[in-house]
């Protein structure tokens, strides 16, 4: 661990020097932070959200940090994804990315995710993008070539640095087609164009749209200006989005000035040993577990492990998520009632240091739970004024980290006190039953309610807890 920690400062790990760094703000109290959102084609899947919860957690605590934060987090309404959807389902594009739009707004607030500062469609930033390529076809590192613009990737020396991919990787990675009109192979695409069926734009390069890569570059630009302080994605991106991105925006500027001061990559999500992945066909849509599970269960278990590393995501992960969130509601809710939602005037708690500096070094959301759950634990062996003190630091010390809304603690408070009569009376029996050491009606009384479809929650000396799953 970093021993500036200890003054507060955040250390996060940059892709691009493959060094934990500490970070600052090129303008002090300013943060311009941009992270690659979804292509609206169709639901958004759990692995897919893992980026959109890390990035918000960060949002958090750069918030609680610094007086401004401009949070940039794009939509993605123009793609050969989208285009295809399209042709299968023959729904009209605007009205296929309307929806899917919803559906993951839906799905990330669900999640506890706030709202960024903005939420650019890139179909609102045509112009931007054309003037982005006119410029990089003036400074030579782009060219014309049968309707379409392409960047020229041997223009800029930098290219590769980001990802450091040799030129065969670099090809093998991009999937690229060897089109006869590219200068080099890995020159990628700026301006395609479009037929008479599909959604364009006129431009000087005739009828067509813009390439996935310059999207992102005009768009950051426009609302963040330049150099950024932090680009975020899924380590998917790294190659070749993002090796993309940062080349044509240096180009844009001079070719010396990097594009972002941080770049920031989350792991992916494995089922098995898999990547899970549309291509594969493995996928877990959010909307799908939000059937089944809360919001707050889910982003328990993506920030469970490190951003940075991969998360096995099965069952068992999204049950001990549920059962160690489950225990720290039961401290927070004190005689049937919820706690003070005024988490910023008088009573409140400060965020505890030993959840704050987890997160200063590299957003370490595992240690941070791990110092929640000891509070929790400390908060149930207090009594009168220790333990009010303890589950006001651990409510605001959660709050930080996207949990324990007022809804969440609501739902789960009413879907436990208002069971069916006869389920409360066998939980006292059981209760009673563990109290004499009778472990044997203990279990069995747990197996028959497990098998009426509930859950079992044993919450040290407080009662047992039942709740249906969903």
């Amino acid at each position: 661990m970093p021993d500036d920690l200890s003054t507060g400062n955040l250390w996060l790990f940059d892709t691009r020097t493959r060094k934990k760094q500490m970070f600052e703000p090129a303008e002090p109290d300013c943060v311009t932070m941009y992270v690659c959102g979804p292509t609206v084609y169709d639901l958004v899947h759990i692995g897919n959200a893992r980026s959109a919860v890390v990035f918000d957690t960060l949002y958090r605590v750069l918030r609680h940090q610094y007086k401004r934060v401009d949070y940039v987090r794009n939509i993605t309404d123009i793609d050969d994804k989208i285009i295809a959807a399209c042709e299968r389902s023959g729904e009209a594009p605007q009205s296929l990315t309307e929806r899917y739009t919803a559906a993951y707004q839906a799905d990330m607030q669900a999640l506890g995710c706030l709202e960024p500062v903005h939420t650019p469609h890139a179909t609102d930033y045509i112009e931007a993008m054309m003037s982005c390529i006119e410029r990089l076809i003036q400074a030579d590192h782009a060219y014309c070539a049968e309707g379409h613009v392409l960047f020229s990737v041997p223009s800029w020396p930098g290219y590769g640095s980001l990802s450091r991919r040799n030129p065969d990787e670099q090809l093998a990675g991009a999937r690229i087609d060897p089109a006869p009109y590219k200068r080099d192979d890995k020159d990628f695409v700026l301006w395609k164009p479009s037929s008479d069926d599909q959604p364009g734009w006129e431009s000087p390069w005739g009828r067509g749209r813009p390439g996935w890569h310059i999207e992102c570059s005009a768009m950051s630009l426009e609302l963040l200006g330049y150099p950024i302080d932090i680009h975020g994605g899924g380590s998917d991106l790294v190659f070749p989005h993002h090796e993309n991105e940062r080349a044509q925006s240096v180009c844009l500027h001079s070719g010396t000035h990097e594009f972002a001061r941080f770049w920031l990559h989350n792991g992916m999500l494995t089922l098995g040993q898999e990547k899970m992945a549309k291509s594969r066909g493995n996928i877990r849509n959010v909307r799908d577990l939000l059937a089944e599970h809360t919001g707050e269960t889910l982003r328990y278990a993506l920030l469970s492990a490190h951003y940075r590393g991969p998360l096995a995501f099965s069952d068992k992960l999204l049950a001990s998520s549920r059962t160690a969130l489950f225990r720290l509601y039961e401290t927070l809710i004190e005689d049937d009632r919820l706690p003070n939602e005024d988490t910023s005037g008088a009573g409140a708690g400060a965020v505890a240091d030993t959840v704050w500096q987890p997160l200063l070094d590299d957003l370490n959301t595992p240690r941070a739970f791990a110092a929640m759950n000891k509070l929790g634990r400390e908060a149930n062996r207090n009594a009168d004024e220790g333990r009010q003190a303890l589950q006001a630091t651990l409510q605001t010390s959660g709050r930080l980290l996207g949990l324990f809304s007022h809804d969440a603690l609501q739902a789960y408070l009413h879907a436990t006190r208002n069971l069916d009569a006869r389920v409360l009376a066998r939980l006292k029996e059981r209760d009673k039953a563990r109290a004499l050491k009778d472990f044997a009606r203990s279990d069995a009384i747990r197996d028959e309610l497990i098998a009426d479809g509930y859950e079992i929650f044993d919450m040290g000396a407080a009662p047992s807890r039942a709740i249906r799953p969903g």
